[in-house]
């Protein structure tokens, strides 16, 4: 099926058919109505190849993705759904690109105009793939916060919120000692700022309010992190609130307080970081500020198409952090002792 017979099928010229289809030139409604039936009738789809010839764009965005063997792959795929999702929904393809080397993907991909734009997730503090980016020919929207934002578009949660309101929140309902569990720490140490920046921002507000606050790095797989979380909860039996920046530590919560006979909140209120999504797929009972994952990749992606279509200004870039909120799912009280 090609654009030609498209054009038989609307009655109207070879060239007006493509105009209707590309929006490249005007064309009355009336006429576009008959070549986009034809469309559904014949079942075309446009020639990719032929279309970036034409058009000099590919209707595709590539995704960088590592799947890091320290990083809870569930919670990955929450992002990688909610670019895919937004950028269908706006008419492009996605290229999911998940080999070790980002710089040297990133680079090919770039010089041989696979793409139209780039979205980066995993995002390092110093990430070796910006330099690449800010080089290439195509936008690039990153969905995590580098230290260095000059030039790029960067989407994210607001970690250091984040933090502040865990504590915050268990505090006025009278809680003072409290443990937090994040990340790995090689996930700190190869760049994962978002770990610093939620148990820095923590740390100080704990010690603000006179909290005790007790920090761990916790594994991200099973079944170590079951046994980190009974470690925890064995050196500080006095602590009432746990602080969850990690998702297999979420996910493997509901079985260790059951061993050790425990339930959230009566003996333990409980305040994760994981999505809606995360929360129903490991059918989790604890409250949690939601990750934002889909509407990250929603948000990154929109604004990148409209750098692609150019509709953004090319001389201004975006810092677009989310505010944190914490979805209530019955997982925090007052601490046992004023129960």
């Amino acid at each position: 099926m090609t654009i030609g017979d498209v054009a038989r099928e609307a009655g109207v010229s070879r060239s007006t058919a493509s105009y209707a289809l590309s929006g490249k030139r005007s064309i009355s409604p009336e006429v576009r109505e008959k070549v986009e039936q034809a469309v559904r009738q014949l079942g075309y789809t446009p020639n990719a190849g032929a279309r970036a010839l034409a058009t000099s764009q590919t209707k595709v965005i590539a995704l960088l993705a590592r799947f890091l063997d320290d990083e809870f792959a569930p919670a990955m795929l929450q992002y990688i759904l909610g670019v895919t999702n937004e950028a269908r929904e706006l008419g492009y393809d996605t290229l999911l690109v998940s080999e070790e080397d980002g710089v040297s993907a990133l680079k090919r991909i770039s010089d041989s105009r696979m793409a139209d734009g780039f979205v980066l997730l995993n995002v390092a503090e110093r990430d070796d793939r910006l330099d690449i980016l800010r080089a290439a020919s195509q936008p690039g929207a990153l969905v995590g916060l580098p230290a260095e934002t000059a030039g790029v578009d960067v989407f994210d949660l607001d970690f250091e919120g984040a933090g502040r309101l865990m504590v915050d929140t268990l505090h006025d309902l009278g809680h003072r000692e409290l443990v937090l569990v994040s990340q790995p720490e090689h996930v700190l140490e190869r760049g994962g700022a978002y770990v610093w920046r939620l148990a820095n921002a923590a740390a100080d507000r704990a010690a603000e309010l006179g909290v005790l606050l007790h920090p761990y790095f916790g594994s991200s797989t099973q079944p170590q992190i079951g046994r980190d979380l009974s470690a925890f909860l064995d050196a500080h039996p006095s602590a009432t609130g746990l602080l969850l920046n990690n998702e297999a530590a979420a996910a493997a919560l509901p079985s260790v307080l059951h061993e050790r006979g425990l339930s959230s909140p009566h003996d333990l209120s409980v305040i994760g970081r994981y999505s809606d999504d995360f929360a129903r797929t490991f059918s989790l009972p604890y409250s949690a500020i939601d990750s934002a994952a889909a509407e990250l990749g929603r948000r990154a992606v929109e604004h990148l198409v409209s750098r692609i279509e150019g509709s953004t200004d090319a001389g201004t870039t975006v810092v677009d952090l989310i505010a944190p909120r914490i979805d209530d799912r019955g997982s925090i009280a007052a601490p046992p002792t004023q129960h």
